[in-house]
């Protein structure tokens, strides 16, 4: 970490030592998320004991770790023991899950604190985190427009100041679009980079827990931390750090890569979303980066093919939420086995979730797999052969996070399936496979616009060492109203 990620990490480490401080703080978060509702559960003082963690159970962790003492909060569709796993559901609203995921658990054995679980679209499920059965998420820099979905809550939780960073998942950009509306970083790993146990799945061969936090060092920090491989998911990988893959040279701090900007694949931008392009290229060839132009012309394809593989995996992942194994029951059925699935899942399931059940049951049926979903799956094969012949003219990719600024709450000129259609910038990471980071750029007419670097698989390092070098050179700034740890000190005196 640089020397102002230092002093902000040991500004929330202050947490640990001060009860008081802890008190004053809990208070703030409870008036922020009263505003904001990003948080379905906060309640660090019911578990006051994690604050005073013997340092014997600090294993695995590299004394003195970097995450000590500072707290976070994770999406309510992660596992973490003794809260909450609602998943923004109705049907899910009593569950609490009886263990960790991984990737928390290690968090919590570097010394890190989960404080509470982040509000979000029902299931992972939409652009807005307005999909909720617990009610939408408010964006703090602007009330009337949305934060950005479907990791919304995670994503205000840092841009106001609740939290330094919070956990998320990226299932087609619901970590990096949020963050990118709401002015803070959102790292979506390497498939396999970071363990999945313990995420419900919503679409298994695309859903990677990601990290937003308010600083690209942070977010390095973290993410070393959660990732490796997991004994109980067969699909995460170890590399070392060391590793070709993992960055090489090219991910040192001196290090200026090329970056390929795929301009003709770049239709449609808001004028807004285009400056803050240009001016993203500029500070890259400030800092010594060589811009080239890049071919990815499969991204036209990208949106559909996502949401034909997603649906279709959603239909079979939550068809074990039923009433019986797991959910809730409904009351008002009785009779036979069918009725009460039915009447289950009519009752618990929220609009957005049904509408893709749907259309995943349709694309797997008899007769439409080989024109929907197989299809899809060799334009998702084009796409990652898309993805690795552009990055073979250069160490990394910059695109748009999302084409339009943050839009208002009820669409906003975006109807729900225009919302999916400009998903495309985001999915392609998804579907390829590749790690990306967004990471904010500029404030237009008061909201933030963000922009997402991509690189090779496993070169997470190269996306935090310039998005660091950016960060250093150009400061981010805060939303209205952020809590600093300095808001919370007694003046001297």
């Amino acid at each position: 970490m640089d020397q102002q990620a230092q002093q902000a990490a040991r500004g929330w480490a202050r947490l640990s030592e001060d009860a008081a401080l802890r008190s004053r703080w809990g208070e703030r978060v409870r008036t922020l998320n009263a505003a904001l509702n990003a948080l379905i559960q906060f309640d660090p003082e019911s578990r006051e004991q994690q604050w005073q963690r013997p340092a014997g159970d600090l294993e695995h962790a590299s004394p003195p770790s970097r995450l000590t003492g500072l707290p976070f909060v994770v999406k309510d569709n992660i596992a973490v023991a003794d809260y909450g796993l609602t998943c923004g559901s109705n049907l899910l609203r009593h569950l609490q899950s009886p263990y960790t995921a991984t990737a928390v658990a290690r968090l919590q054995r570097a010394g890190s604190r989960v404080v509470g679980k982040a509000n979000l679209d029902e299931f992972g499920m939409g652009s807005s985190s307005q999909h909720s059965a617990f009610g939408g998420v408010v964006n703090p820099w602007d009330a009337g427009v949305v934060a950005g979905g479907s990791s919304g809550g995670s994503a205000v939780a840092v841009a106001a100041g609740m939290v330094p960073f919070a956990l998320g998942s990226d299932t087609g950009g619901s970590v990096r679009q949020p963050a990118s509306f709401c002015g803070v970083y959102g790292l979506k790993p390497t498939y396999g980079a970071v363990s999945r146990f313990g995420l419900v799945a919503y679409a298994s061969s695309l859903d990677v827990i990601g990290i937003v936090a308010d600083g690209a060092e942070l977010a390095r920090a973290v993410f070393e931390v959660m990732r490796g491989v997991d004994e109980w998911d067969q699909s995460s990988i170890e590399v070392a750090p060391d590793d070709a893959r993992a960055g090489g040279s090219d991910a040192t701090p001196d290090a200026a890569p090329t970056v390929g900007i795929p301009r003709s694949a770049l239709s449609d931008l808001d004028p807004a979303v285009a400056e803050a392009l240009a001016l993203c290229e500029s500070r890259l060839q400030e800092i010594g980066c060589k811009t080239v132009n890049v071919e990815l012309a499969t991204l036209e394809y990208v949106a559909p093919a996502y949401y034909v593989i997603a649906t279709a995996e959603a239909s079979a992942n939550l068809a074990r939420f039923d009433g019986i194994r797991y959910g809730n029951r409904s009351s008002q059925v009785a009779g036979a086995a069918e009725e009460l699935v039915l009447g289950s899942r009519s009752a618990g399931f929220g609009q957005e979730v049904k509408t893709r059940i749907l259309v995943g049951t349709y694309v797997l049926r008899a007769g439409f797999q080989e024109q929907y979903y197989q299809r899809a799956q060799r334009i998702r094969t084009l796409v990652r052969r898309d993805v690795d012949r552009a990055l073979e003219r250069c160490q990394l990719l910059l695109l748009p996070t999302y084409p339009v600024p943050p839009f208002k709450v009820g669409g906003g000129g975006l109807d729900e399936f225009q919302q999916k259609q400009v998903d495309a910038y985001t999915c392609v990471a998804n579907l390829s496979g590749h790690p990306a980071l967004a990471f904010p750029v500029t404030i237009s007419d008061g909201l933030p616009i963000g922009m997402q670097l991509m690189a090779p698989p496993f070169a997470e390092d190269r996306l935090f060492s310039i998005a660091g070098r950016l960060e250093r050179k150009w400061p981010v700034q805060r939303a209205p109203g952020a809590l600093t740890m300095d808001d919370l000190v007694p003046a001297e005196g």
